[in-house]
C-alpha cells in the first residue's frame, strides 16, 4: 500500500487574501503579454518581394475566376432564356 503520511503543522493553512488574487491575476496577465512578445520574436515575416508575389497571385486567381463566373453565368442565363421562352 501506498505510504499515506501527511504533515500536519499546528498552523490552519489560510485561503489568499484579495490582494494575493489580484497580483495573480495581473501576474498572469503579464506573463502572457510576455510570452507573446517571446514568440513573435520566432515568427519570420516575409520579405517586400514575397509580398508582392503573392498579392499578385492572388489578384490573378480572383480575376480569372471573376472571368469564369461571368462566362458560366451568361451561359446558364442563355439556357435559363431557351427554356423559358422570353
Amino acid at each position: 500500500m501506498a505510504d499515506k503520511t501527511e504533515k500536519k503543522t499546528g498552523k490552519s493553512e489560510k485561503k489568499p487574501g484579495f490582494m494575493a488574487k489580484v497580483k495573480g491575476f495581473f501576474g498572469r496577465i503579464g506573463e502572457f503579454f510576455r510570452n507573446t512578445k517571446s514568440e513573435l520574436k520566432k515568427v519570420v515575416w516575409p520579405s517586400k518581394k514575397d509580398i508582392k508575389n503573392n498579392s499578385l497571385v492572388v489578384l490573378a486567381v480572383v480575376a480569372v475566376t471573376v472571368v469564369a463566373l461571368i462566362v458560366l453565368d451568361t451561359a446558364f442565363g442563355g439556357i435559363m432564356r431557351l427554356v423559358i421562352g422570353a
